[in-house]
């Protein structure tokens, strides 16, 4: 199968979520500067991320290339805070001694851009964690899977015994909502249902 679409980010979650809807992409690693701007709120933060990645990813991609360039962000908020990747262990078992017992919100921008428009959708989901213990907590970063995860776990993984509830997107947590993204794919003249 050759590819429909340009992905903007180095994420194999994301690619494999194209997948699943039949979305298949060539992988562009793009590197932005993902500082939050003063006084910017959460839904333009992360709006404005996923589509400096896909305008990225449009420009090394070249006039030569004709596929739309998806770009994706995910962002976790916890009590007004923004809890991105952690930078170290210390951090990923703070991050998650925040979520034990809270419900949060998780941020997901897609945005597409092609030689004649750029889209743009969100999805916010909630999510309730149970109260961890703090072994459980120990226990899980052995694991290493909250490394390079924003909020420090992956809804995917081994984490998912920890969510008691979700309101919202589960692809989305995962970092690509794939309900926002096939639409806007559509609006491109890409149906994912058509082979």
């Amino acid at each position: 199968m050759s590819a429909q679409i340009i992905l903007a980010s180095a994420s194999p979650r994301r690619h494999e979520l194209l997948l699943q809807i039949g979305i298949n992409s060539l992988v562009q690693a793009v590197d932005i500067d993902e500082s939050q701007k003063p006084g910017e709120n959460v839904s333009d933060y992360v709006q404005r991320l996923a589509l400096e990645k896909a305008l990225r990813g449009f420009e090394m991609a070249g006039n030569k290339q004709k596929l739309p360039v998806l770009g994706s962000d995910t962002i976790v908020e916890a009590n007004g805070q923004l809890l991105g990747k952690p930078e170290n262990r210390q951090q990923a078992k703070n991050t998650l001694l925040q979520l034990s017992g809270r419900e949060h919100a998780v941020h997901t921008a897609v945005a597409i851009v092609t030689a004649e428009k750029q889209l743009l959708a969100t999805s916010s989901s909630r999510v309730l964690f149970k109260i961890l213990d703090e072994q459980e907590i120990e226990d899980y970063l052995a694991w290493g899977e909250a490394d390079d995860k924003a909020g420090a776990y992956a809804i995917q993984g081994i984490a998912a015994q920890f969510i008691k509830n979700i309101n919202g997107s589960f692809s989305g947590v995962m970092g690509l909502p794939l309900y926002e993204t096939a639409e806007l794919l559509k609006q491109c003249g890409i149906n994912p249902l058509k082979q």
